[in-house]
């Protein structure tokens, strides 16, 4: 199973009820960039972590993503059955899209985009004076994170993952997206068990059980040995969203 093959996964998608979610500050920005018409493309919207809450003030909401998986997840979650959330299972590289869009979002996602071919269809696909925001968190663990970053990658076939501000940089630096503003929210906290914690890693594309197979155990093992080490059944760490906007050229 191929790295990003692994959301087509039943069991991740699932999994994916134990992602952090965003902060309400992010919901705050987008609101400010939606324009005529207020309809917004999600691309590589997973279960809707940003589609669902997005009908809080959008009109409604094309959420596109290639896994069958996630949407049927999404579907069932909180506001997942929305008349106005219209799931579509597709690429934004070649899906058909309801143009134009009033702002069009991408959760964590750019990354799993071929930029020659998407970058260019969500320019068209926006309406006069729309703009892309990337959004994505950064989440500020405790003195623990260390131990469990050691555990990581000694499991993770990718040796380094770039942030998605770094690609953002480098789509500018290429000329390939006007950056026109960001901005980063106040740290939402957030808590949940290990247990929880460690089906959340479960839920990341080198991490999945898909990937790890016989080694999925071990991993376990080796993430709640670091928490029993520290004392922590249970894990509390701050939630920053970052956003940032502009055009693809």
């Amino acid at each position: 199973m191929t790295l990003g093959g692994v959301f087509s996964d039943a069991e991740v998608a699932r999994l994916y009820r134990f992602r952090a979610p965003y902060p309400s500050g992010v919901f705050e920005i987008l609101r400010r960039l939606l324009v005529v018409p207020r309809t917004v493309l999600d691309v590589g919207a997973g279960t809707g972590a940003l589609a669902r809450p997005l009908l809080a003030f959008a009109d409604s909401v094309d959420a596109l993503d290639p896994s069958a998986a996630m949407v049927e997840e999404g579907r069932h979650l909180s506001g997942g059955d929305d008349p106005r959330l219209h799931w579509m299972v597709g690429r934004a590289e070649d899906a058909p899209l309801s143009s134009p869009y009033g702002l069009v979002t991408a959760g964590a996602s750019l990354h799993w985009l071929d930029p020659d071919v998407a970058l260019p269809r969500l320019r068209d696909a926006l309406a006069p004076g729309a703009v892309v925001a990337v959004t994505d968190t950064q989440n500020v663990h405790g003195p623990y994170h260390a131990e469990v970053l050691s555990v990581i990658r000694d499991h993770s076939e990718l040796e380094h993952h770039t942030e998605t501000p770094d690609l953002v940089e480098g789509l500018r630096a290429a000329g390939r997206f006007a950056v026109l503003g960001q901005e980063r929210t106040a740290p939402m906290a957030f808590e949940q068990s290990v247990d929880e914690y460690v089906e959340m890693l479960h839920s990341t594309s080198t991490l999945a059980r898909a990937r790890l197979g016989d080694r999925a155990t071990r991993f376990d093992e080796q993430i709640h040995q670091v928490f029993a080490r520290h004392g922590l059944a249970r894990i509390r760490f701050d939630v920053i969203g970052i956003v940032i906007w502009g055009r693809p050229t």
